[in-house]
């Protein structure tokens, strides 16, 4: 067993001010988008789904773009078809296999909470970062997503999009 590398001064700063802007930047963003009946999961999965080709992703691609499990894909999906802002059917091939279909009363409610949710993140996080930090944030997440997920990085991060 080898020694333990403890944190200088310099990372412990930046680790705990790190955590410390995590959690309260998604307690606030979150507090906002319940101000619109959502949460922040069912954000997560809106946008996934609007951006997805026919606004249909297969449960599996959902899990790996969303970083969840696939329990909680799938109790998130039951959840949002109760509200009836997106459909489970199976795959025509393999039944098997899910699908997440975004209906339109999912693509009305996310077109109604964006304009707040992107007023919550500007208001909250970028507003507060020139341009040079915003960049070096991008660096940052192209730096240790890698070492975190064997999951191809997003295309926006990767500049695709």
């Amino acid at each position: 067993m080898s020694e333990t590398k403890w944190l200088d001064r310099d990372e412990t700063r930046a680790w705990r001010g790190y955590i410390a802007m995590s959690e309260m930047l998604e307690a606030r963003l979150g507090q906002d988008l319940r101000k619109a009946g959502l949460s922040s999961a069912d954000y997560t999965v809106l946008v996934l789904l609007s951006e997805a080709k026919d606004r249909r992703m297969g449960l599996s691609e959902l899990c790996a773009e969303a970083q969840w499990s696939k329990s909680r894909v799938s109790h998130q999906i039951r959840r949002m078809q109760e509200r009836g802002l997106v459909e489970r059917v199976d795959d025509a091939d393999d039944p098997r296999r899910g699908h997440a279909v975004l209906t339109d009363q999912g693509a009305e409610v996310l077109r109604a909470a964006a304009p707040a949710h992107v007023d919550s993140v500007r208001r909250h996080f970028l507003d507060h970062l020139t341009r040079e930090q915003q960049a070096a944030l991008v660096d940052i997440a192209l730096s240790v997503l890698p070492h975190l997920s064997p999951a191809p990085l997003p295309p926006e991060l990767r500049g695709d999009a």
